[in-house]
């Protein structure tokens, strides 16, 4: 599960930075042909960049809820739930000493 989630990380991360390379050849393309100024460009590329963050941030959030929903649904041991046992285990074990002891 870990595992799908940085994959999931990862192609996000790598779908932004190609996004980003083709954005910049569009603005280019855009500043060749006389449309936009080259200083209108570099605002133009931060204001798409911006808002393909917050696409991105929004995709992540949306997938994150779907995992835990996921592992919610199949009842999957949380970190939280793994903690709280060991410290049982470990305060059992503990009892299980002094009474041997």
């Amino acid at each position: 599960m870990k595992d799908l989630i940085n994959k999931m990380i990862s192609l996000g991360y790598g779908v932004a930075e190609t996004s980003k390379e083709q954005i910049e050849k569009l603005v280019d393309e855009l500043v060749k042909k006389g449309e936009i100024s080259r200083a209108e460009s570099m605002g133009l590329v931060n204001d798409i960049m911006v808002k393909a963050g917050e696409a991105q941030r929004k995709a992540m959030d949306s997938i994150r809820d779907a995992v835990a929903s996921v592992a919610a649904e199949l009842q999957l041991a949380t970190k939280e739930d793994v903690e709280r046992l060991e410290r049982k285990i470990d305060a059992l074990s503990g009892n299980l000493n002094e009474t041997e002891g």
